[in-house]
């Protein structure tokens, strides 16, 4: 519909022209002048109005647009028809009106664009589209000299003030399009081309007339009129392409080179003066092209300073939240620390909790998201006093100044409160929260680096005990170990052989045999001795080493199976995967080689899994899983029943074995539903063709009760604590019966 109303302004304005260019003579044809004429100047006000009926809003430019139009047909019907009675137009006259609300409702139209546009615009854009502007206003006062000079020195009759007036309204509307043109990148209307060419015909006609109306040697009828029409037509065509993208610009951009305006003006300006240094020049001219240079030369001056100044910003600016970097942290808060001596303060270090699991399960542009709303949140809680910064990754700094240790904690409690209501990001909604930690100025360090490392501190011990926030405490026991588990300290385990493997193992609760183990990693930490896996997992993860632990864990537990297969004690192995671990495209092909490259069997590794790794991206762990298991590895679910998945992917994920979580199998002899509830899960594993592991079998009741109901594996304390891998060929070689439930009281020291 769009295109056949610019088609039908073109043909009629089209033919128009060609018939006054084929007509014999110059004189008034009622045909051509009169009748097509008034087609060629309503039509274009006709399809202006259905156009802005049609819309579903209604933008101002448009609707001044089609107002323009109307009034510029309504005043030509006036003239047309004051002309056909063979009279002369008398000056002024109401068709006057009509062409004057013309120019007027045309500017007022651009005007609606620029103030649309204006504040995406930088200033040398808008410099640019004013020296643009200038430029052309000073050439065209040269253009239109004979006619200004003319009206300056005689009478100042109404038929002069006319004269001139057209042209001059005609200046500005050359000038406004000229400068927003030059708006280098400026997103165009669709069809903004049209107007454009619709405009610069209106002001040649106008000048033209003008230059002949002076000698008094205008006549209708001559190709001059066709002008008028074809412009007006081309404004309409361009009113009608905006009911394409009711509502809004489209987004088309114009390759316009940034400096092309400017310099044009700059030449025109420049031959406008010389012009002037040689013949006499209208005085409006000479200060237009004035205006114009100085405006282009003072960038020219400044423009150096500028761009350090631009440069020195971005230099200190986080690209993708906006806030400042660590670089202006580090140069910003020591001069706010010194200008504050007598003052307290306090520096927090802000961490998302789990945000690794985020942008590795749903893709790093969902974590970009993410970070620039939880930046958006914290500002909204500070004071303009308070300095924000992004550090890297997921840490956030914020310098409180004059604020003690209560107010910090106040502020944290703040801080955690903005996050608590779920991030809309875009296709998926995410929950986030943070760990906070405080360190206090004088009290606690003078300067930025011990400030930030006590802070740093404080936080782990905040994420250790899920208290949300933690202010530092010198010499305080439970801070102690974060001090080691530092990225360096991390990267050392990996490095220096510090992580070691124990083995725990799973009998065969029908034969008796042990054909199984599961490889639980330790850390032999040189100062703080062996810690359990709880005490180091989170810091792994939250450094992004959990591929990296996961890679070497894998590597130790198939280099311990091969060594029993060589020994004649073939045993297959379990090792749990992270949900990162989980997420890697990678890992099959990793795990593929590193089973191949030691002669064994896949079937001898066993991967276990936890329901909560399914939670965030089930089609991605599922691809993960089914290229694990067509490599022959075999999948087991770890802690089942503990998390919240639905029991769907069990129908859906490659899986072999289900472990049961030691909270149901610890109270089943005492719990008759926790008894139904392990009775039901077993035999839901058996019709799903999966086998079933009881996790936590510590008497041997137990042990008697799950071999009755059907259990395939029982893991625990009453087989056997978790071992090296010496100590567990030890244990092979004296194991005897199971004792008696009397007998065997598991000790404290035998926690996993």
């Amino acid at each position: 519909m769009v295109w056949f109303l610019v088609s039908l302004l073109l043909v009629v304005s089209a033919a128009y022209a060609a018939a006054v260019v084929l007509k014999p003579s110059e004189e008034f044809d009622p045909l051509v002048d009169g009748a097509l004429g008034l087609v060629a100047m309503w039509v274009p006000a006709a399809v202006s109005w259905f156009t802005v009926c049609r819309a579903e809003s209604r933008r101002p430019d448009i609707l001044l647009s089609a107002c323009a139009v109307s009034c510029w047909a309504a005043g030509t019907t006036y003239y047309v028809l004051y002309a056909a009675a063979g009279e002369d137009v008398p000056l002024p006259s109401p068709a006057d009106f009509g062409y004057s609300g013309f120019y007027l409702l045309m500017l007022a139209a651009l005007a609606f664009i620029v103030r649309d546009r204006l504040r995406a615009m930088t200033w040398s854009v808008i410099l640019d589209s004013v020296i643009g502007a200038l430029g052309a206003a000073a050439v065209l006062c040269v253009v239109l000299d004979p006619l200004l000079n003319s009206t300056m020195g005689g009478p100042w009759t109404p038929t002069a003030l006319l004269g001139t007036g057209y042209p001059l309204m005609d200046l500005l509307l050359v000038a406004t399009v000229i400068g927003i043109t030059a708006s280098t990148g400026f997103s165009f209307g669709e069809g903004w081309v049209l107007v454009v060419l619709g405009l610069l015909l209106f002001t040649g006609a106008d000048v033209t007339y003008a230059l002949l109306e002076l000698n008094h040697d205008y006549v209708l009828g001559t190709p001059l009129d066709a002008s008028w029409a074809v412009g007006l037509a081309l404004v309409a065509a361009w009113i009608a392409l905006q009911a394409r993208t009711p509502g809004r610009h489209s987004r088309r951009r114009v390759a316009v080179p940034a400096q092309t305006v400017p310099t044009l003006a700059t030449v025109a300006g420049l031959g406008v003066l010389i012009l002037a240094s040689q013949e006499r020049v209208l005085v409006l001219a000479v200060v237009l092209a004035s205006l114009t240079l100085t405006l282009a030369i003072l960038p020219l001056v400044f423009r150096q300073r500028l761009r350090l100044s631009q440069a020195t910003t971005q230099a200190r600016t986080d690209e993708l939240t906006g806030l400042p970097n660590r670089r202006a942290l580090y140069a910003d808060v020591p001069e706010r620390l010194a200008a504050a001596r007598r003052r307290r303060s306090a520096v927090l270090l802000l961490d998302l909790d789990k945000f690794k699991e985020i942008n590795d399960g749903l893709g790093h542009d969902v974590g970009d998201r993410l970070l620039v709303q939880v930046a958006a949140r914290l500002s909204g809680q500070l004071r303009p006093t308070d300095l924000l910064a992004r550090m890297g990754g997921d840490e956030f700094v914020i310098h409180l100044d004059n604020c003690g240790q209560e107010q910090a904690q106040a502020v944290a409690l703040k801080l955690r409160a903005a996050l608590v209501e779920p991030c809309d990001l875009g296709d998926i909604t995410v929950h986030v929260s943070a760990s906070i930690g405080i360190s206090c100025y004088p009290e606690q360090g003078q300067d930025l680096t011990l400030l930030l490392r006590k802070a740093d501190m404080a936080m782990y011990s905040a994420k250790s005990t899920r208290s949300g926030h933690a202010v530092y405490a010198d010499g305080a026991a439970d801070l102690i170990p974060h001090q080691f588990h530092t990225v360096q300290a991390l990267n050392e385990a990996l490095l220096e052989d510090q992580l070691i493997l124990h083995f725990q193992p799973k009998i065969d609760l029908a034969t008796g045999a042990v054909r199984a183990v599961e490889a639980l990693v330790r850390w032999d930490h040189p100062a703080l001795g062996l810690l359990q896996p709880e005490a180091f997992l989170a810091r792994f993860e939250e450094a992004g080493l959990m591929p990296a632990l996961t890679n070497v864990v894998l590597g130790r537990a198939l280099d311990q199976a091969a060594v029993w297969a060589k020994e004649g004690q073939p045993l297959s192995v379990a090792v749990n995967l992270s949900a990162c671990s989980v997420m890697d495209a990678r890992l099959p092909a990793q795990v593929a080689e590193m089973v191949s490259d030691r002669g064994l069997t896949p079937s001898v590794l066993v991967l276990e899994i936890t329901e909560d790794v399914l939670v965030g991206d089930r089609s991605r762990a599922s691809t993960t899983l089914s290229a694990l298991r067509g490599t022959g590895v075999r999948i087991a679910v770890d802690d089942f029943g503990k998390g919240y998945s639905s029991l769907s992917y069990l129908r859906d994920l490659p899986i072999d074995e289900l472990k049961l979580d030691k909270s149901f199998i610890l109270t089943m002899m005492d719990d008759t539903r926790a008894t139904a509830l392990v009775v039901s899960t077993i035999d839901l594993a058996h019709s799903l063709g999966l086998q079933m592991t009881a996790e936590g079998v510590e008497n041997l009741d137990t042990y008697r009760s799950l071999s009755d109901y059907g259990c395939d594996f029982a893991q625990g304390f009453l087989v056997s604590k978790p071992l090296t891998a010496p100590e567990l060929d030890a244990w092979f070689q004296t194991r005897g019966p199971l004792p008696s439930a009397a007998d065997y009281v598991p000790t404290a020291s035998q926690a996993e």
